[in-house]
């Protein structure tokens, strides 16, 4: 069983890495064509429904040389690479692009892949800033069913509520499988590193989500066979947009620290929310949204994400909070202050980490991050 176990890690480990290669793969085992869907909470399930493989644009390593006609230097490095791999025309072979519009620099890229990667149409969404109130949920709806009419005219096809019924379904039980996944894993921590754990719930945004989700079943009940495995390590809560580039994690690794549970953008606040039982699935989907606290791409008033970290840690038993700020993420960087304040408060150890996704040297992060793990220890 552990071989097993170890080949289905290795397998997601690989396709995360290369997500051009594993996107091509599941196409090849799907027969579908392919949406981009640009972070965060872009409505996969619509493009599910269409007949279409939703895939995540969350960036990536490579040379940006032809962005900077489109993109300033101060903007966030996942746009910039994202506006990059398009210019390189890496995207062509997309149907379409989903964008939702939470900050500045996504409004910017909006307008700016119009003229420069024209033959790839993007779809943009506008989530509202008062989601709480009825006339936000309403909204919400309205932009869900917009989209869903602007991928009908892609696709030539009626999507019918049978279809978004079926969609949301496997949807939910994705999110489900994954929330008892991030659970069961940290009581793995020599098994499942922090790059592990890393890599195998990214490697989700290249695949099918119901063949994934069975991957991640297979996970789930292999570690459960096993005994829990005794950390003498560190146990942190990471918190920020994404935990990249993946030498980031192996100086986790490195540091004996591993991920008792996290607040990325790119990892838990995706499934993190139980959907409510009521509506249809365009109300349903639009409930999520409403129900989602401790993000900072979503208006609150009362911000609760330093209390939410705390209590992640006290549930966690963990030691520390990381927080790893995307260079350049306005929204992130303007709730930090908050964020620090509270936490340092509560007298739980803090640690600030930069990253960018196109750095090339990690040796200040390397010694920042010892130096915490020393102090912890």
């Amino acid at each position: 069983m552990m071989e097993s176990i170890h080949d289905l890690i290795k397998i997601l480990e690989k396709k995360a890495l290369s997500p051009e290669k594993t996107i091509k793969e599941s196409i090849n085992e799907t027969g579908k064509e392919v949406i981009g869907c640009f972070p965060i909470y872009t409505p996969e399930e619509i493009i599910y429904a269409a007949g279409y493989l939703p895939v995540g644009m969350w960036g990536g390593r490579t040379q940006i040389k032809l962005a900077d006609k489109y993109l300033q230097g101060f903007c966030c490095s996942i746009m910039r690479a994202n506006i990059e791999l398009g210019l390189q025309g890496v995207y062509d072979f997309l149907k379409a692009v989903v964008l939702p519009t939470f900050c500045d620099t996504l409004k910017c890229v909006c307008e700016n892949w119009k003229v420069a990667v024209p033959q790839v149409p993007i779809l943009p969404i506008v989530y509202p800033q008062n989601r709480l109130l009825q006339s936000g949920f309403k909204y919400m709806v309205t932009e869900f069913t917009r989209i869903k009419g602007e991928i009908e005219k892609i696709s030539g096809a009626k999507v019918s509520e049978s279809d978004m019924e079926e969609a949301f379904k496997v949807y939910e039980e994705y999110r489900a499988t994954m929330r008892t996944f991030v659970q069961v894993v940290k009581d793995y921590p020599i098994t499942i590193t922090a790059r592990k754990r890393h890599l195998i719930i990214k490697a989700g945004y290249f695949m099918d989500k119901k063949r994934y989700t069975e991957v991640i079943r297979q996970i789930i009940d292999g570690l459960k066979g096993l005994p829990k495995e005794e950390w003498k390590g560190i146990r942190v809560i990471t918190t920020g947009l994404i935990g990249e580039p993946v030498e980031l994690l192996d100086i986790f690794d490195e540091n004996c620290i591993s991920i008792a549970a996290d607040d990325f953008a790119q990892e838990s606040r995706q499934f993190r929310v139980t959907a409510r039982k009521e509506g249809t699935p365009l109300e349903k989907m639009a409930y999520r949204i409403v129900d989602q606290r401790g993000c900072t791409f979503l208006y609150e008033e009362q911000k609760c994400k330093g209390s939410m970290l705390i209590n992640m840690v006290k549930e966690n038993d963990a030691q520390a909070v990381i927080v790893c700020m995307m260079k350049f993420c306005d929204p992130e960087e303007f709730d930090f202050p908050i964020i620090k304040e509270e936490i340092e408060s509560a007298e739980i150890p803090l640690l600030y980490i930069e990253i960018d996704q196109q750095m090339d040297s990690f040796e200040q992060i390397r010694t920042r991050v010892q130096s915490f793990a020393e102090m912890l220890s």
